[in-house]
């Protein structure tokens, strides 16, 4: 049933995405903007916002462009991230990483053009959410998407490579790549369900250490994983000598370690009972994904 679920939401979410797609200005980045953003992908973190809008009762419209906002913003960092001077990968999502299929100058341009589409959308005066909303939620996603978020993560993730780093180096820098979105994806609907600050805060908390257990879960993948479903190359983590958690305590202990952060984010939904189904069984996907 969860995967269905997440197949609808990603629907959902691709469908609004194409649909704002289609509605912009015609330019020569738009097709490089389309196929980083629209070539598959699980959107899990589309469905962390609309799960997590269901502990609210809020409905998948108020949802959507706050979903197309974070995929635009995922989908930059993933094309930059492929870039020969980050990771160097050649393949994403089964396909060729946009800067194989368009360029490297493209690639870059059409990220930074995703990352202020994000923006564009919650803006739209079209999107009927509240004025403070949009500016809570504009701020927010800003915070977590550059050097205090996903770019200041991603260039600890660089500096990082064949150093010995700690475990509270390894986690700080891996919330930071990966956890501050999923923070956003949570903050989110409790900004627009226009939840109390300290609500607010524990979902920020909460959607960090679902992010913090996707990025586990992804290091395992690239461990034991298969190259054919996870849609790109797998066991490069060590050859590029990453800091990672595995090779700093080894599968198993690591293993554990995330099965435990999992034993606690479900332990915290529990007070929001049959509402937080959804957000509990992707929580239990994501640690048992192998894609």
């Amino acid at each position: 049933m969860t995967r269905k679920k997440l197949i609808f939401n990603a629907k959902k979410t691709d469908e609004f995405l194409k649909r704002y797609l289609n509605k912009q200005k015609q330019t020569n980045l738009l097709k490089a903007m389309r196929y980083g953003t629209l070539s598959g992908g699980k959107k899990i973190r589309s469905s962390i916002i609309i799960n997590t809008g269901k502990i609210f009762n809020l409905n998948l419209n108020k949802l959507l462009n706050v979903c197309g906002a974070v995929e635009c913003i995922h989908s930059y960092s993933l094309i930059h991230d492929d870039l020969p001077c980050m990771d160097n990968d050649k393949i994403r999502r089964g396909k060729l990483a946009t800067h194989v299929k368009y360029g490297e100058s493209t690639a870059v341009l059409a990220g930074n053009s995703l990352l202020t589409l994000a923006f564009e959308m919650i803006a739209d005066k079209k999107y009927n959410i509240s004025k403070n909303s949009k500016v809570e939620l504009i701020k927010e996603l800003a915070l977590c998407s550059g050097h205090t978020g996903i770019a200041g993560g991603q260039q600890l993730d660089l500096s990082y490579e064949k150093k010995k780093k700690s475990f509270k180096q390894i986690i700080h820098m891996q919330k930071k790549k990966t956890g501050k979105l999923f923070n956003f994806c949570c903050f989110a609907a409790g900004s627009i369900a226009n939840k109390s600050n300290k609500q607010k805060k524990s979902l920020s908390n909460l959607g960090e250490d679902i992010g913090l257990l996707f990025q586990l879960a992804d290091d395992f993948i690239d461990v034991k994983g298969s190259k054919k479903l996870a849609g790109k190359p797998i066991k490069k983590d060590k050859k590029k000598g990453k800091s990672t958690l595995i090779n700093l305590l080894g599968y198993k202990r690591a293993y554990n370690y995330a099965n435990k952060l999992k034993n606690s984010i479900l332990r915290k939904l529990k007070k929001h009972g049959n509402r937080a189904k959804d957000l509990n069984d992707t929580v239990e996907f994501i640690l048992q994904r192998k894609f």
